[in-house]
């Protein structure tokens, strides 16, 4: 289990540093795995927060707070919602279930939609129209609005949050920065609404398991940072939209 998640919070993170996205969708997988699939979203967002304050701590200055006022806050109201529904989500019953060899598999309503979710986006990264889609600047408290919505529900922000910030002006420094903080903010919303169900997540979730994912994820974006020139986005992006997909899939169908 610490083999498997550190692994992959090694490689998620180093994909995060060119892709500006991953984290999440990445290692909240391998956490499921092992955990119940609401308890693993929970155990992704500590990590992820984890790693956008330390990328804040390098990048912060450079914030552009006029930006990230219109983009955050209707994004954190929208966090509270999408959060809100996976704990609703959380406590259906299974929907179905079904034998395959010696194991039964549980499909439950939660999984459907997550599952369902990530391969939307999995569509989304692979397309090269998504590739070059921007929003203008008038769109930002929309693009909030979304990208908070289903950082809180699934986790996965990073994709949207990029395309509407993309066009709002911005140098690369502060586009950057500014997407770490409105993730951070998001991160801390989220994770308020996940600390309403300690009594199940605190109880199933292993905080070790969680610090080692932690010090990996800072390990990769070190390796990452090393090996900056040499990675193209696009091939970043089919990685990610591939396991996305697979993954996906998956618990859709119940097997994770």
């Amino acid at each position: 289990m610490y083999v498997i998640v550190c692994l992959v919070a090694l490689g998620a993170s180093f994909l995060t540093l060119f892709s500006g996205f991953g984290l999440s969708t990445l290692l909240m997988p391998a956490f499921a795995l092992f955990f119940p699939l609401e308890t693993a979203i929970a155990m992704t967002a500590v990590v992820h927060l984890a790693n956008n304050v330390f990328k804040l701590a390098l990048v912060g200055r450079k914030v552009d707070k006029e930006v990230l006022l219109k983009f955050a806050l209707p994004g954190i109201a929208a966090a509270f919602v999408g959060a809100w529904l996976l704990t609703y989500f959380s406590e259906l019953p299974s929907i179905a279930s079904y034998a395959f060899g010696q194991r039964d598999f549980q499909i439950s309503v939660v999984k459907v939609v997550i599952g369902l979710l990530m391969v939307g986006f999995a569509f989304l990264e692979l397309l090269p129209r998504f590739e070059k889609m921007a929003f203008a600047k008038n769109w930002l408290p929309l693009g909030g609005a979304v990208s908070g919505f289903f950082g809180g529900l699934s986790g996965h922000q990073g994709a949207l949050r990029s395309a509407f910030l993309s066009k709002a002006g911005l140098e690369k420094e502060g586009f950057i920065a500014t997407g770490v903080a409105a993730a951070f903010l998001i991160d801390l919303t989220r994770l308020s609404v996940y600390a309403n169900h300690l009594g199940t997540i605190g109880t199933d979730a292993d905080w070790a398991l969680v610090a080692a994912a932690i010090v990996a994820a800072f390990a990769g974006a070190f390796v990452g940072s090393r090996l900056l020139e040499k990675v193209t986005l696009r091939v970043v992006q089919l990685i990610v939209g591939v396991m996305l997909a697979l993954v996906g899939v998956l618990l859709a169908v119940g097997l994770i």
